[in-house]
């Protein structure tokens, strides 16, 4: 997962203006990047001067995601990012920065700011930030651990039960079931199986 560029733009009526952007190159060769970062300049600009107003999208380009977000007041963010990046984080980050930069920078500066202009230096260390999205996304950092959690519970079932034993045999065996117990466990197997063929 890896994130390419994080740029803030402003909405024109006929075109996007360029305000500030951070680039991570690393894993492009040095005499690609200047072209590669021209690039991904290009496509910023032209996703937001396609998009409407109060607008969000990811937009496929090739192996990367472009995410947009133009907001009611002229003011838009582009994230490229690898397609597993998950785009839930994406639009998050795009969210945060934007409130971020509308706060520190007037809206009176928009149209006419450029990157040498404009005053507001958070995007390398927003991009740096997230390049993990578990670190930086509490609720992917959540749904990370329950995932880990629910492996660990499944290999701990697991392990309990000596080899060659099931855990069907056990419930038959058991003295601490009662009938209707037993009987529960079964007919919720028989669920299980019928919703994983369907599945399938």
């Amino acid at each position: 997962m890896k994130l390419y560029s994080l740029s803030v733009l402003h909405k024109g009526s006929t075109k996007a203006n360029l305000l500030k952007a951070a680039y991570d190159l690393s894993s492009f060769s040095f005499f690609q990047r200047s072209s590669v970062q021209e690039f991904m300049t290009f496509t910023s600009a032209l996703i937001v001067e396609r998009s409407a107003l109060g607008s969000r999208a990811s937009v496929k380009e090739q192996e990367y995601l472009c995410h947009v977000y133009v907001r009611n007041d002229n003011l838009g963010g582009v994230v490229i990012a690898d397609s597993e990046y998950p785009s839930r984080v994406c639009f998050t980050l795009l969210d945060k920065v934007l409130d971020e930069f509308s706060r520190q920078v007037n809206s009176i500066d928009w149209p006419s700011g450029s990157p040498a202009t404009v005053q507001y230096t958070a995007l390398d260390s927003h991009l740096a930030k997230y390049q993990n999205p578990r670190e930086a996304d509490a609720m992917t950092k959540v749904q990370a651990e329950l995932d880990e959690t629910k492996i660990i519970l499944h290999s701990t079932m697991e392990s309990l039960l000596e080899r060659g034993e099931k855990l069907d045999d056990l419930v038959q065996k058991s003295e601490h079931l009662g009938n209707q117990s037993k009987a529960f466990y079964k007919t919720a197997k028989r669920k299980k199986n019928k919703v994983r063929k369907i599945k399938e």
